[in-house]
């Protein structure tokens, strides 16, 4: 994580930190024309259902990982270069930006944080914001994947049988209650609701350490216990998995076609109500 002090000390040095703008809601508008009306300065945006994620069959899931050459030629389109450090952010309390996080470090890029709070506690601090699209050098950055622990079907549920499989979605798609997008309700069986939004505060900043640690700690994750994380789609287990690490714990495993990949297998089985 990084605040919004500390990231406008960064952009004041010889050299900046890339920012990237990856704001973006399930069923909600287009972030591009809200990014042009304001971003933070030198701030790129990124598509995240176009640029942060491929498309495929349902079985693939809603948000598959883009293809590792669709990902670099992106990366280069927002003017990355191979060492630079990045920060990503949204208006969502990091929920989407974390999708860059994760992405961009399984993709082997070592510097990436989540301006904590978003651009409302960018622009709470003072922060000026930027209006209007944004021209970039394109950049030369070279891209791999495999820097960072993912499961695929098969693992999520040996995961959920014999470690801890944190389930991240909201705990009324968890227990099957409501299901707006993906074909079954339900949940992985055996998986652990953790929705993600727990590991904030009211200011819409992650917890401190200690507390996400506790936080962890109940849910059943210890020292030695194989951990994974799962959503809808992949996108806010990357947030769990982001509150994992500020908490000074291991990084997950993430199950990057979630629940939209399960639930479109009829020969996966569910689960509904609480764990």
């Amino acid at each position: 994580m990084i605040a919004a002090a500390e990231l406008a000390a960064a952009l004041a040095l010889p050299h900046p930190p890339r920012v990237l703008d990856v704001r973006w809601k399930l069923g909600g508008h287009p972030g591009r024309p809200e990014f042009e009306r304001g971003h933070v300065p030198t701030a790129v945006y990124v598509d995240l259902d176009t640029e942060l994620a491929g498309h495929g069959e349902p079985t693939d899931g809603r948000h598959p990982l883009p293809g590792e050459a669709d990902l670099q030629a992106a990366a280069r389109d927002w003017g990355m270069r191979d060492g630079d450090a990045v920060v990503v952010y949204d208006d969502f309390s990091g929920t989407s930006a974390a999708r860059a996080w994760w992405l961009l470090r399984h993709a082997g890029v070592d510097d990436v944080r989540v301006l904590d709070g978003g651009l409302a506690a960018w622009v709470a601090a003072g922060g000026a914001l930027e209006a209007g699209p944004v021209q970039t050098a394109r950049g030369d950055i070279h891209l791999q994947y495999g820097a960072l622990p993912t499961l695929d079907a098969d693992g999520a549920a040996d995961t959920a049988e014999h470690g801890v499989l944190l389930d991240a979605r909201a705990g009324e798609r968890f227990r099957g209650e409501v299901e707006p997008v993906d074909p079954r309700a339900g949940h992985i069986p055996g998986a652990v609701s953790a929705p993600t939004t727990e590991n904030l505060g009211g200011d819409g900043r992650m917890l401190p350490p200690v507390e996400l640690a506790d936080r962890f700690a109940a849910l059943g994750v210890r020292p030695g216990v194989v951990v994974g994380v799962y959503c809808g789609s992949g996108v806010t287990a990357a947030h769990e998995a982001l509150a994992m690490v500020s908490a000074g714990l291991p990084m997950p495993a993430l199950y990057p076609g979630s629940f939209s990949a399960w639930s479109n297998d009829p020969a996966r089985p569910v689960e509904l109500g609480a764990a």
